[in-house]
């Protein structure tokens, strides 16, 4: 059976003493055989504790090895990773770890778990793999609520392998640098699964900041960055003498999690002559689905083709399969990007979930299909482009924002009477959230009064980034609250 620990433990045999990871923040630094005896001996400390395969096991660690090793040790002991934000308030851990069933949280907060070990341990086989669940990644879906995503062994080297291939694909002399959160699928998968099985080293660092993380690009030589579209902006805004300097070394910009504006993607090959390539995904994919890398050419506004082994077609909302343009060389066969026919982002392939936890319902139909909810077309290329989402889901930063979530919240103060959340577009990080609240009758109440209020009890990227008042809010004969009309 096949685990994703035993990327690791390949690595560790065929590169003994090249370094895995460097851990910037903690200053350490482990070759592969080293941080392959420090999962083991995480692993048997778990199984010390009575954690048994299949059991759930929190893990609320920034990017750090101590999350790398954690996240091996829990694969390797049998056991089922769910990482949660270490910047979530509080109740969101509670909630997380109450709805998985957690036998343990492993956390730097002594009050909320226990530290991870970091004493070598000896050879440990792999326990489990294959169509067993390796993650549960609770996300805010399309269709609801915070939903737990169930990833295979499977789904999760799937997609591994699926990125392998592509041009330019991650090899052993890289050094890639991760500051996104191992926590959200998008470090996990593309960042920390990918490097382990092409043999890179990953440098790790907690938390991005620009001038920190350019120096760290000089001096460990880094190959290849991993970022985010806010990552990108803040790079673009750099002197391009110091830019170009500092990424000298770069061979390869991958962007995800969220759409990159193409002033900055243009911004930044002007500076360094280096493309960005960006990709599309969701948790429920393992993540990748399409990448501008299958190309090789970082094409402004959109995200690419499917990597190879996975299908994609795009359905109407009449069920059926929307055609994709002919031949763009037939002069009878003009294509207007404004009038191409979009549907919803349907994709099949191995690298999908298993379901939504707990019963494994939502997951792909008999046929193999999965609806991801966004709403795209394909131009004359084949290349995808996404032009919304359907219902109402916002993406920050690459993290899922519910409305309803958040309007719970906000509708909790005494002084609100009603309140819509909608997303707006934002440079940095794709997208923000916007809230309009209607106040109770002759309340007092400021912005940053609501603000102050959702980030006691939310994740910073749910926390409203405007407040607007209004007297009443639009609704629908039958009550609900129109947010196209106050989108428009």
């Amino acid at each position: 059976m096949r685990n994703i620990a035993d990327l690791l433990a390949a690595a560790a045999e065929r590169l003994p003493d090249a370094t895995a990871l460097i851990d910037i923040t903690a200053g350490v630094s482990l070759t592969w055989p080293e941080l392959d005896a420090a999962v083991n001996g995480q692993a048997k400390a778990l199984i010390g504790q009575g954690v048994q395969p299949g059991d759930r096991v929190v893990l609320r660690l920034p990017t750090s090895a101590e999350f790398v090793i954690a996240l091996f040790a829990v694969a390797r002991a049998g056991a089922i990773a769910v990482p949660v934000s270490p910047l979530s308030p509080r109740p969101e851990l509670t909630s997380v770890a109450e709805r998985s069933e957690a036998r343990l949280v492993l956390s730097r907060d002594a009050e909320e778990g226990q530290p991870v070990a970091t004493e070598p341990g000896e050879p440990l086989s792999s326990v489990g793999g294959d169509e067993d669940i390796a993650v549960v990644s609770f996300t805010s879906g399309t269709t609801g609520p915070v939903r737990g995503v169930m990833l295979s062994h499977r789904a999760l080297l799937a997609n591994v392998e699926q990125m392998a291939v592509v041009p330019d694909a991650l090899r052993e002399q890289d050094r890639v640098f991760l500051s996104i959160p191992l926590c959200h699928i998008y470090g996990l998968g593309p960042g920390l699964l990918q490097s382990t099985y092409a043999g890179a080293t990953v440098v790790l660092a907690e938390r991005f900041e620009v001038a920190e993380a350019l120096e760290i690009c000089a001096k460990h030589r880094i190959t290849v960055f991993g970022g985010v579209p806010a990552m990108y902006t803040d790079l673009a805004d750099q002197p391009a003498e110091e830019l170009s300097a500092a990424l000298a070394t770069i061979r390869l910009l991958n962007s995800g999690a969220a759409p990159l504006h193409p002033k900055v993607l243009a911004t930044i090959r002007e500076k360094t002559g280096l493309g960005v390539f960006e990709g599309y995904g969701l948790t429920e994919a393992a993540p990748v689905v399409t990448t501008t890398l299958v190309t090789g050419y970082a094409k402004p506004g959109s995200v690419g083709r499917p990597l190879p082994g996975i299908e994609l077609r795009l359905v109407g909302s009449d069920g059926g399969v929307v055609p994709i343009p002919l031949d763009p060389d037939d002069l009878d066969d003009t294509f207007d990007e404004d009038m191409a026919a979009t549907g919803l982002v349907a994709i099949r392939g191995r690298n999908l979930f298993s379901g939504y936890w707990p019963d494994g319902t939502g997951g792909p139909d008999e046929d193999g299909w999965f609806r991801t909810g966004d709403v795209g077309y394909l131009d004359t290329d084949g290349d995808l482009h996404l032009v919304d989402r359907a219902n109402d889901l916002i993406i920050v930063n690459g993290f899922n924002v519910f409305p309803h979530e958040v309007e719970t919240v906000i509708t909790e103060m005494p002084e609100v009477a009603e309140a819509a959340v909608i997303g707006m577009i934002d440079e940095r990080s794709g997208e923000a959230v916007r809230a309009v609240v209607v106040p109770t009758s002759g309340a007092a109440l400021s912005q940053q009064q609501v603000v102050d209020y959702c980030a006691e009890r939310l994740a910073g990227y749910k926390v409203p980034r405007t407040v607007e008042f209004a007297d009443s809010l639009p609704h629908s004969p039958v009550g609900k609250v129109m947010r196209l009309r106050l989108r428009s």
